[in-house]
């Protein structure tokens, strides 16, 4: 019959949409289906990074202000579970699944955090390598990580208040914190390598995840939590909470958790881009031969 001739794919080859045994239509659902190549997602999230790079530093503020905010509801929800179960070696596994409650708001809401711009940014600096995208990446990461950082640390004052919570609740928000503060620097600093090379698998995957989306977030930041991986934005409001309520000093907060944090997430999302994502296309996008 004729509708189940060989025809042509309309898509290309991409995911067995060419089969012989399938008709024009059916064709066309399976390269529906089909998870999107490396360059499609390598040019949608590149797509995301220049929006971002010209985006008015008033908005990138107010959206990584919000953002700050947002993740304050990863310390406080995994400290509200654990607040209720028992002092098993087992309660990790369980209150880890609330830090993935800022990273559902954030990235849904499609608020600007810093781990995740590690991944967008940089793609347009990767592939034009001049010193004016230079600069605008570094205004971009500039602007989001301080908006970041300014929302974690009002909601960490806000939370610190005594009071506020029962005791139980309290307690368990004191231990978190502690965890944040207690790594000496390398170890802090691979953790952190980490952490950011999973945010930035996460950013990846998601243009293909379609409605499994939640689920990839969900997955991945659990692992970050359930190996006490260190990120630059949560883990701030878990170690300022501890300065706010007078149980840490600021060096603790700088060496103890936020330099090593920092340089080991930009170092984990960036290599991963550079590397594994990008470095296998870049003959293909600056027009070489393959």
């Amino acid at each position: 019959m004729a509708d189940t001739e060989e025809q042509p794919a309309e898509n290309g080859n991409e995911g067995g949409a060419s089969s012989p045994h399938l008709d024009r239509h059916e064709r066309k659902m399976a390269a529906d289906h089909a998870a999107p190549p490396a360059m499609v997602i390598h040019e949608l999230l590149r797509g995301e990074g220049e929006e971002g790079l010209k985006r008015p530093a008033a908005a990138l503020l107010w959206s990584g202000f919000a953002a700050g905010l947002s993740m304050g509801f990863s310390f406080l929800t995994l400290a509200l579970i654990r607040s209720g179960l028992p002092d098993e070696p087992w309660r990790r596994l369980v209150d880890s699944f609330g830090y993935s409650v800022g990273f559902l708001i954030v990235i849904l809401g499609r608020q600007q955090l810093f781990t995740e711009t590690t991944v967008t940014a940089v793609l347009p600096l990767l592939i034009r390598r001049d010193m004016t995208t230079f600069v605008s990446v570094l205004r971009f990461w500039a602007l989001v990580l301080a908006a970041n950082l300014v929302g974690a640390l009002v909601f960490a004052v806000l939370i610190a208040q005594k009071g506020l919570f029962p005791d139980p609740v309290f307690q368990a928000l004191m231990d978190t914190g502690r965890e944040a503060i207690s790594g000496a620097f390398v170890p802090t600093l691979v953790k952190s390598v980490l952490a950011g090379w999973l945010i930035a698998l996460m950013v990846w995957l998601l243009p293909s995840a379609r409605s499994a989306r939640i689920l990839v977030i969900l997955v991945l930041t659990y692992v970050v939590a359930v190996g006490g991986f260190s990120h630059t934005v949560a883990g701030t409001i878990d170690a300022a909470f501890m300065v706010f309520s007078g149980n840490a000093g600021a060096e603790g907060f700088f060496v103890g958790f936020f330099i090593p944090t920092l340089i080991g997430n930009a170092i984990g999302g960036i290599a991963l881009v550079a590397l594994l994502n990008h470095a296998p296309l870049a003959a293909t996008l600056q027009g070489e031969p393959a």
